[in-house]
């Protein structure tokens, strides 16, 4: 699992981050581009809980990309056939050669609300977490690459957040009586949250954990993790600024020992030791 707690990033303007945002966006086209050429098949998960801003990431990731070769999935509340057919409810989602796929929740809505709602059995939550990683490995045998990302917000900032929303005259709609149920659940969303981490995170599929407690943070930083993933051509990904210098802050534990403040070149090194 690699982690963002990033500090620095608060004292970020709006100035600032409207001109890093439009520098990685630019790179973004770049890399899509190169996607298509070189016929990858990429698939960027968001996973969090409510308010923590799944969906205006992927919005702006996904403003200028050729839609064509871009799709959003944001699937609603299965049928009963789709809920016994967990996987195959994914499968037909995934992205095709040249596609960039972005997931508003995915399959692992199993692994956190559908098991802190209760809106699964224990069987299907275990065999869930069973299946899961030998299920990605197929579709990483068949060209498809991950990048599982988490934004990670506190509990008084999701108060906060929801709160804001029921008092807007434009966006109260949004709150829903689950999202309301799910505050009372925040205790048993974060042991569901841990499991996942403990048992889904692996070398080919890390699971990427954002601070998101700032959403212009999560922004950038998920932008910059993709883009530092690949070689492509006419890459001119810019240093982070002064107020960015936190992005160093990959850690992984090895015999019990925590290395902290890593570069990612440093993290893809390392993690081959990391303990399980």
């Amino acid at each position: 699992m690699i982690e963002f707690d990033i500090p620095d990033y608060k004292r970020i303007n709006e100035e600032l981050y409207e001109k890093e945002k439009r520098k990685l966006l630019i790179e973004l086209v770049k890399l899509q581009n190169w996607i298509i050429k070189s016929k990858r098949k990429i698939a960027l998960v968001f996973e969090g809980r409510d308010t923590a801003g799944k969906t205006g990431s992927i919005s702006v990731l996904t403003k200028y990309l050729i839609p064509d070769h871009c799709k959003l999935v944001a699937l609603g509340k299965p049928t009963e056939k789709e809920s016994k057919k967990w996987f195959k409810r994914y499968e037909k989602h995934l992205p095709n050669t040249g596609e960039i796929v972005f997931f508003d929740r995915s399959w692992y809505t199993r692994a956190l609300v559908e098991a802190t709602m209760g809106y699964c059995t224990k069987r299907q939550y275990t065999y869930f977490m069973k299946n899961v990683i030998p299920w990605e490995k197929k579709q990483i045998e068949d060209g498809v690459e991950f990048f599982k990302f988490y934004l990670s917000i506190e509990k008084n900032t999701q108060q906060k957040r929801i709160d804001k929303r029921a008092t807007s005259p434009l966006v109260y709609w949004k709150i829903s009586e689950n999202d309301l149920k799910m505050l009372d659940k925040w205790d048993a969303f974060t042991l569901y949250k841990e499991q996942m981490f403990k048992r889904t995170s692996y070398d080919e599929a890390p699971w990427i954990v954002l601070n998101a407690n700032n959403k212009k943070v999560a922004i950038l930083s998920a932008l910059r993790f993709i883009l530092n993933a690949f070689d492509y051509p006419d890459k001119d990904l810019p240093k982070p600024k002064t107020w960015s210098e936190g992005l160093n802050n990959y850690k992984v534990k090895i015999n019990k020992v925590l290395f902290e403040n890593l570069s990612y070149q440093q993290y893809k090194t390392l993690r081959v030791f990391a303990d399980e």
